[in-house]
């Protein structure tokens, strides 16, 4: 029971938060390894991608001790619910950190050194809540760490096109983040949790569409940096069009239709994904 309630706060259970954190950093490694990107290397940032999301959700519920309780979306996890110690979730916190930076020691010196700052990104988001209304930029510079990770790994720097990515990734997170953070919007104001949505107010709609508009034109240029060809574009077409339905979804503001606008923006990375994977492997043959 207490294994089952530990991967609960891991949130194993729901893996869109790995396929988000996933997408960017397999367009870095895709990106850094010109399409073939070194197999250890791989491995090595998809179990840490499973790792430090998994930390990720560990610290956020233990920032959120005593919100989590008054909101309705949250009050049944582990630690609100009791089922988990803080202590507990401070020692599951250190043991993940731990096991993924093992994995990055395998890296040259330099990833070890961003792994550092990445690790720091991960401890302390949660807690930018309580401060500011742009945790969600935050995130996506959280979430966006294993791109230059990436380009260290793969080559041993971080030029610019890695910043292009990462820069893609933080707007990225903040309009999907957003619609996230709306479906909680009238919980956190009662309890005083801070978020771009609340600070959009009725301009939510409209940013979140601008952000998606800022994700895809710099992926563009990003792909322009790197002489991608048509495959790719089409990738990032079809990610439009699914950043038009995600409007769509929010249309009215409902709880349900902004929580599957978030949701759907696994097929956003994945699609975007799959055109640059495409596009390298027709390259090949």
């Amino acid at each position: 029971m207490k294994l089952r309630d530990y991967a609960q706060l891991m949130r194993l259970h729901r893996p869109i938060g790995i396929l988000l954190l996933l997408w960017p950093t397999l367009w870095g490694l895709w990106f850094a390894g010109e399409g073939r990107p070194d197999l250890h290397i791989f491995i090595v940032f998809v179990l840490g991608v499973v790792l430090m999301r998994s930390a990720g959700c560990v610290i956020n519920d233990y920032a959120d001790r005593d919100f989590d309780p008054h909101v309705e979306r949250t009050r049944e996890r582990p630690i609100a619910a009791g089922r988990v110690s803080p202590r507990e979730a401070l020692a599951l916190f250190a043991v993940l950190c731990l096991v993924a930076f093992a994995l990055v020691l395998t890296l040259n010196p330099l990833t070890i050194l961003l792994s550092l700052a990445g690790a720091f990104l991960a401890a302390s988001y949660p807690f930018l809540k309580r401060y500011t209304h742009l945790p969600q930029f935050y995130l996506g510079v959280a979430f966006g760490w294993g791109i230059p990770m990436a380009f260290a790994a793969q080559t041993g720097s971080v030029p610019p096109l890695a910043w292009v990515l990462f820069a893609a990734n933080v707007f990225w997170s903040v309009a999907y983040d957003t619609a996230y953070a709306m479906v909680d919007r009238e919980d956190d104001l009662k309890v005083g949790v801070k978020s771009t949505a609340i600070l959009f107010g009725r301009y939510d709609r409209l940013l979140i569409g601008v952000f998606h508009a800022l994700t895809i034109a710099l992926l563009a240029i990003a792909g322009a940096l790197a002489a991608r060809g048509f495959l790719y574009y089409v990738g990032l077409a079809a990610a439009a069009l699914f950043a038009l339905y995600q409007q769509y979804l929010i249309r009215s503001r409902e709880r349900d239709g902004c929580f599957k606008a978030f949701l759907d923006n696994n097929r956003f990375g994945a699609v975007v994904f799959a055109g640059l994977a495409l596009d390298y492997w027709s390259r090949v043959l």
